[in-house]
């Protein structure tokens, strides 16, 4: 089951793991080679799709195949070691989950992402005014930006 952020019981709260064949042992998954690649590729590209993933992992490893990738990735979300971002008009993207509460800023031109602290503190840092009969875990916040290099570059077109 996935950890919410802020729940001190996961194996993955606080700093983040350097021994990710520790950290899918304590998660009850077996460590292979396909899950610790695709770790690494999420590492090296924060926010990426899929496809994103299974071009950085194919030098690697290239007999991988997507359904081999979207398998692992699901594992990984699963077990609470990567955070599945599903951002409106855009395919899942994925990070490494650091439960630390963040949101993210998506730029309306190029689609740029950039993680954004939760100025509050705790999950959930939002909680809706007509309570729900159900306990809030995370609240996600998107907010709609324009980068500094669209904002140049929107500018000149003006």
């Amino acid at each position: 089951m996935k950890a919410a952020a802020g729940d001190h019981d996961s194996p993955f709260a606080g700093d983040r793991p350097t021994d990710w064949s520790q950290a899918l042992r304590a998660a009850g998954l077996r460590v292979t080679r396909q899950r610790l690649a695709v770790i690494d590729a999420v590492i090296q590209k924060p926010h990426g799709t899929i496809e994103d993933i299974l071009d950085e992992v194919r030098p690697h490893l290239p007999r991988i195949t997507i359904q081999s990738v979207y398998f692992v990735m699901n594992s990984l979300v699963a077990a609470g070691i990567v955070r599945k971002l599903e951002l409106p008009d855009s395919p899942a993207r994925y990070e490494v989950e650091d439960h630390d509460n963040h949101h993210h800023a998506v730029c309306r031109y190029c689609g740029r992402i950039e993680d954004v602290a939760c100025v509050t503190g705790e999950a959930p840092c939002l909680r809706p005014e007509a309570h729900v009969d159900m306990t809030i875990e995370v609240a996600e916040v998107i907010f709609t930006a324009v980068c500094h290099e669209c904002a140049t570059t929107q500018q000149a077109r003006i």
